[in-house]
């Protein structure tokens, strides 16, 4: 799996991901630092990343095309500093490892991790 992390998250990230065995990519290596989050998910959709965000705005784009790829890891935590909340990511991209490599929206907060499949369908 290789993981395109956005602006809103800190490069040292790359290196904690790299270290726990994931191939990644900072935003500010592949593209504009101010490229809009459409272009970001564009390019994670071309080049088979999963993005991983501090942002809502990736799912809302998920649910607006009801998007089947790129897949989505927010971080939803008040300190998303990669020695605080890393080792809960890294833990949960492997568990979740299958589902993101098919399609899905991954959520991680301190408390508890949520998955959403794609497309994203209107809950009823």
């Amino acid at each position: 799996m290789k993981l395109l992390v956005d602006m809103n998250l800190s490069p040292r990230g790359v290196g904690m991901l790299a270290d726990a065995g994931f191939a990644a990519a900072h935003w500010s290596a592949c593209g504009a630092t101010n490229a809009p989050d459409s272009e970001i998910m564009a390019y994670a959709k071309v080049n088979d990343y999963v993005v991983l965000t501090h942002d809502l705005d990736f799912g809302a784009i998920l649910a607006a095309t009801h998007g089947e790829r790129p897949s989505v890891v927010q971080i939803r935590a008040d300190d998303v500093s990669p020695d605080v909340i890393g080792t809960q990511v890294v833990a949960a991209l492997r568990q979740m490892a299958s589902e993101l490599e098919e399609g899905a929206l991954l959520t991680v907060d301190p408390n508890r991790t949520r998955l959403r499949v794609l497309p994203l369908q209107p809950r009823g």
